[in-house]
């Protein structure tokens, strides 16, 4: 019966992380318990580093650098020098445009066409109510003239694609690249603003190049064999030629002399009411009187 209580020899050894050195090779039932606590020896395990005493206060004192308080009041001060700059050029610029407006010179900024602004175009807002009709179909003739030289350069490439020469098709290139612009700034401009400021001068200088405008218009309608047998424009001549040879082309050419004729038919109208207006509205003596002032300067 003794050697039911004998020890196990498939006990593992258990280790007190607590007993000294001398007793790691003892199992638990041959150590003799007395009924007192066994004293604490060293262990197996390193001890952990010893832990500042603030460790764990959340009311320790953390030390914040004086530089970095100095630091945001220089950058405020920066900031609010930036600021006193740009309210200072805002109001030089608010001056400059108030002396612009009592000085009548208006600032216009680009917004014609919406997907790419080129030109100033704001009928609506700057034309009086009683002449924004008119202004809009000279803005309809303005923009006939870019299509109807479009057209001619689409009917004078198939004229150069049939017969093969290159000429008729640059002269139609530089008709286009120099007439859409020249007719904006020679007459349409000058029209636009003799209608925002009623200037007596730019009537007049709307009514010189706008004759060239008709004139070359119906130029082109009839297209004369003067240039390059005529075939460089569109028109009614070089349309009857070339339709027993090439219906296509000559589909293509009459189809420009349409659009020519009513461009000049158009223009025709707008001159004969724009005049009017100059004649009723007491331009026309305006213009006089300005122009015998400035002989009379140039004479002194």
């Amino acid at each position: 019966m003794a050697g039911r209580y004998d020890s196990n020899p498939f006990e593992e050894e258990e280790v007190n992380p607590f007993a000294d050195g001398g007793g790691r090779g003892k199992t638990s039932n041959q150590s003799t318990y007395t009924g007192s606590v066994p004293p604490v020896t060293n262990s197996r395990l390193s001890p952990l580093p010893p832990e500042p005493a603030d460790f764990y206060n959340p009311t320790a004192p953390v030390n914040i650098p004086l530089d970095s308080t100095s630091d945001l009041k220089k950058k405020e001060r920066e900031l609010q020098a930036k600021e006193a700059e740009l309210k200072r050029r805002e109001q030089e610029v608010r001056r400059k445009e108030e002396a612009a407006a009592r000085a009548g010179i208006v600032l216009e900024e680009k917004n014609w066409p919406p997907f790419f602004p080129i030109i100033h175009h704001d009928i609506a807002n700057e034309i009086p109510i009683h002449l924004q009709k008119l202004q809009y179909v000279a803005f309809t003739t303005f923009l006939g003239l870019a299509f109807s030289l479009l057209w001619n350069v689409i009917a004078v490439t198939t004229a150069w694609i049939k017969q093969g020469d290159p000429k008729i098709w640059f002269l139609a290139i530089i008709y286009l690249i120099s007439g859409v612009p020249g007719a904006y700034v020679l007459w349409y401009r000058p029209l636009y603003r003799a209608f925002r400021n009623e200037s007596a001068l730019k009537f007049g200088w709307f009514f010189m190049f706008y004759l060239l405008h008709i004139g070359f218009c119906i130029f082109a309608a009839v297209a004369p064999p003067v240039v390059f047998k005529g075939k460089s424009l569109a028109g009614i001549l070089p349309a009857v030629d070339l339709i027993g040879k090439h219906v296509l082309v000559g589909i293509f050419y009459f189809i420009g002399f349409g659009l020519f004729c009513l461009e000049s038919v158009l223009s025709i109208w707008v001159i004969q009411q724009v005049y009017m207006y100059f004649r009723g509205s007491g331009k026309a003596a305006e213009m006089k009187r300005e122009a015998a002032r400035g002989a009379m300067r140039a004479a002194i």
